[in-house]
Order: C-alpha cells, then structure tokens, then sequence
C-alpha cells in the first residue's frame, strides 16, 4: 500500500463560519490577508518536503475562487515540489480538464513537471466540482464530454512525436499540436481519474487507470470499486490489482486515542467549511436528475457533513489515534472495500497548525506505515 499526505491549503483565518452565507464563488476576497497568506503556503510546503524525507508520498489538488483551497493551478505547487523534492511520488489530483480552455498547454505543463521531478508525477484528472462551473464560465450539460475529449486530446499529445497533429473536436481546435518538452515517464505518466458514482467508475475501469474517490464512506467506496471491476474487466479480460483504487479521507496520528482528539476535531473544518449558496451546489446539467434525486436523499450526504469525529471513524472516513488503532483503522477499511492500494490522506486542515501536523507525519511515517505496508500486491504496471 502506498500512502499520499494531503492539505487543501486553505486559508481559515475568516469570520465564524455562521455568519458567512458561503465560501465558495462569492466570499470576497477583502478576507485574504496575503502577508498570513505567504506563511500558510510555506507551512504546507515544508509539510510536503518532509514527507519527501519520510517517504510519504504527497498529493496536490487545485480550487478556484474560494478560501477552503488557495491554489489556483496545481502545476505551480507541483513545480516548486518537483525541485525541492527528490524522492517521492507527486499526485495532481487534479487537473479539471472540464474548465481548462487550452488541453494542449496541460499536456505541454504536467509534462515539464514530470521531467523535472525526473518521472515522479502521477496525473490526476478531475471535472471539477459544480460550483465552479460559474467562475469557469463553461456550460454545465456538456461538463462530461469535454472531460473525455480533453482527456483524449491530451493523451494524444504526450504519446505523438512524429511531428505536428491536428485536432478537429466538438471543443478543441488545433492546427498544430507538438508539444515541448515531451514526457519523461514513457509513454507518459500514470493516470489517475475521479469519481462518486457507479457509472463513471465502469468507465475508468475500461480505460484501466487508477480509481479515486473521496469521503464517500466504506460502503460506498466499496460500489464503486466494484463497479470499476466490471469495466476493467471488459478491457482486460482479468481482475485488476489493488493498486488500481485510492481513496481519500483524513488522518491524524498521536502517541495516544485521547492525544489525536483534538487535532482531528480540527480536521472537520474541511466539512464545516464546505457551504456555499444553493445556487452553486448544482447547476442545471452537471449531473444527470436522477443522479441528483439519489444526492439529495442519500445517507452519504449528511454523513460526509456529520461533524463528528466518532461518526466518522465508523463511517470510513477518518483514521485517527495512536499507531496501533490507526493501523487497525486502516486494516478494517482495506478489507471492507475489497482491497486498496493507494490510501490518500488528508492530515492538515483548518486551523490545524504546522507542529501537529508535522508530528502527525512522522508518527505515521514511524509507526504506522511499518504495519500496513504490505496489505495490498505489489504494484502493477499502469495502463497506458
């Protein structure tokens, strides 16, 4: 099992969150102080550096127009990584290729990445979330179709170089497309692709690349992994290894169950921070109805905003505690979902500060990491 350590880099440093009607679109950004600001990008900085000493692997993702993530474009952070880093692995997760209005110049950029980090880059590709299908102006019932035409666009691009190709799409029109430099991982680098829902998840399947979901529980974590089963079946006529799925939720290790409880309650400021206006939550398109009917009834929706930390331990959500019972944790989720073989863990949130954090990640680096190690097969070659 492989293990990637997390932050949204948020800026907290706001009002109570209750008398904030939203923080996604349209807080004003006369809240961000870019003097405060400069030192919380650091902190997170040194945080991913030390995981590079650790041998925890790091995980970057981008936001827009909103304090819960202040990164703008996940290929800057992933730069300044792949210089200051020289050994682990470097997760863009992900580039929401949906909203990019240039396909090309993302292949032209995670490829400079991955030949500066010499070839440790792991490509994430997102839609985006919903509510920022306003600030990427971009209409909201073609979201998933030029997702994959992205997808195929920039794929093109990495694997082509017989010179220049054009590209005649329902979205994208180039005339000449020859990217520099080309990719240092051959044929390019390992694909990771998102999803909440069963349907998406056969698809990733079919195209054999790693499988992500994010606190969506151990049960439905399990659906959906199943559901990827199917489709890399059809593709490749075998089971796929469990390094094929990932999934993501939070984590804070202490050298005691009681110690890890108060810095795991501040992990919950990413739920608690998660409001927006209605109108942003689902625009008109980005999701089929009945798929919104399902969202709007389902457990998963109040349990993901459950604010407690109890609740979501069971839920399959948090691992926190001292190192034997985040190990156990950790154990338990990997057999209920089936086998895993990425685990994604998001150890800073909120107003979490830099000292727990850091000693969150040596602990689990020392302590942890040594038991769960070899709960998944060895790594399989990812599909091309």
């Amino acid at each position: 099992m492989k293990f990637y350590h997390f932050s949204e880099t948020p800026y907290p440093i706001l009002p109570d969150l209750d008398t904030l009607a939203g923080l996604r679109v349209d807080l004003p950004n006369s809240y961000y102080d870019p003097v405060k600001g400069a030192d919380l990008f650091h902190e997170r900085l040194d945080e991913w550096c030390l995981c590079d000493e650790l041998g925890i692997n790091i995980m970057l993702n981008e936001h827009h127009q909103t304090p819960t993530c202040v990164v703008p474009n996940i290929v800057v952070t992933a730069s300044a990584l792949a210089r200051q880093t020289k050994n682990v692995r470097i997760l863009e997760l992900g580039n929401p290729i949906a909203n990019r209005r240039d396909p090309v110049r993302v292949a032209e950029e995670t490829a400079m990445v991955d030949v500066l980090s010499r070839g440790r880059l792991e490509c994430g590709f997102v839609r985006g979330v919903p509510m920022e299908i306003a600030p990427s102006n971009n209409n909201p019932t073609q979201s998933q179709s030029r997702f994959w035409e992205a997808h195929d666009l920039i794929k093109k691009a990495w694997t082509t170089h017989d010179g220049p190709f054009r590209w005649e799409g329902k979205y994208f029109n180039y005339r000449a497309v020859n990217i520099w430099p080309r990719t240092y991982q051959q044929p390019h680098p390992p694909i990771w692709i998102t999803t909440s829902t069963l349907d998406n998840a056969t698809e990733i399947g079919r195209h054999g690349y790693v499988c992500a979901t994010f606190l969506v529980g151990s049960e439905k974590a399990k659906q959906i992994f199943d559901a990827y089963r199917i489709g890399y079946r059809e593709s490749f006529g075998r089971d796929p290894a469990p390094d094929r799925f990932a999934y993501l939720g939070f984590s804070h290790v202490a050298d005691s169950d009681e110690a890890a409880r108060e810095p795991a309650k501040k992990l919950l400021w990413y739920m608690e921070a998660g409001k927006q206006a209605p109108q942003w939550n689902a625009p008109p398109g980005y999701m089929p109805a009945e798929i919104m009917v399902q969202l709007m009834g389902a457990p998963r929706t109040a349990g993901f905003r459950k604010l407690d930390v109890d609740f979501q331990i069971g839920f399959g959500n948090f691992f926190t505690g001292n190192p034997d019972t985040v190990a156990q944790q950790i154990r338990k989720f990997h057999d209920d979902v089936g086998g895993i073989g990425n685990l994604l863990l998001m150890g800073h949130s909120g107003h979490m500060t830099h000292a727990e954090t850091t000693s969150h990640l040596k602990l689990f680096a020392r302590d942890v990491v040594p038991q769960v190690r070899g709960l998944s097969l060895p790594q399989t070659k990812a599909a091309e």
